[in-house]
């Protein structure tokens, strides 16, 4: 069972585009291989859409995320293809056992996702609440698996245009996280446009498991300059069967 939320399926909306950042990003005197490129600035929406715009991304320097901000840039990028998920046997089985949701609990997602008792923490008060602002905005949003009635696992992140920007997943039961990005994987085909992006940061070794490569920052940049020229997804079922 799928579905978008309480109005049903979800159409292309148009986000409200926030006022400008006081800050401008820009990737000229960052060296090959060099992930952190720069420091200071805010969470503000427009300054996040700007470092997204430019292919950066905010993680705080400090102990669990907190200040200062760094804005980063990895070389080399962690990407999952369109084409490139790999869905296994078992997975496509638990694809059946939840149900997909799309924004209906965005910022439960996001405390799941900033659970402290997760290793390697790094989702502050102040991230999740300007994540928040950017779902407000229609910018972020969120792939939920639920079962039972209670939210068990989930992504978010932003789509500006054909880019998605994986912020970050979780899960209660076994492999609602990985039936999120099931989900995220239909929503973004759904279309078929060759153009769009989903960035993953940095390739793990569990990423690397459902498909994720790195690619150059070089070539992400072309991509993404790519990807910002495409209308945004629709946000919602249907989700083709696995």
């Amino acid at each position: 069972m799928t579905r978008a939320g309480p109005a049903g399926p979800a159409r292309p909306i148009e986000p409200i585009e926030p006022p400008p950042s006081a800050y401008v990003f820009a990737l000229r005197a960052a060296d090959p291989g060099e992930d952190l490129v720069a420091a200071g600035a805010d969470l503000r929406p427009g300054t996040l859409l700007a470092a997204y715009r430019a292919g950066l991304f905010p993680m705080g320097l400090g102990r669990g995320g907190r200040g200062p901000i760094g804005w980063w840039s990895p070389d080399p990028r962690g990407v999952l293809p369109l084409d490139g998920l790999r869905v296994s046997r078992s997975l496509r089985r638990a694809v059946g056992r939840f149900e997909l949701r799309v924004d209906t609990a965005f910022d439960a997602v996001v405390a799941g996702c900033a659970d402290p008792a997760r290793p390697g923490r790094w989702i502050t008060r102040a991230v999740a609440a300007a994540y928040g602002d950017l779902h407000r905005l229609g910018w972020a949003h969120s792939v939920e698996c639920w079962r039972g009635g209670e939210l068990v696992g989930g992504l978010y992140g932003l789509a500006i245009g054909g880019l998605f920007a994986g912020e970050s997943m979780f899960h209660r039961e076994t492999d609602a996280s990985k039936v999120a990005l099931v989900g995220l994987v239909r929503i973004l085909q759904a279309d078929a446009d060759p153009r769009r992006l989903i960035d993953v940061q940095w390739r793990t070794d569990h990423l690397a498991t459902l498909g994720v490569v790195e690619i150059p920052r070089g070539e992400y940049l072309a991509r993404l300059r790519t990807a910002l020229t495409c209308p945004p997804p629709a946000f919602g079922p249907p989700f083709a069967a696995p």
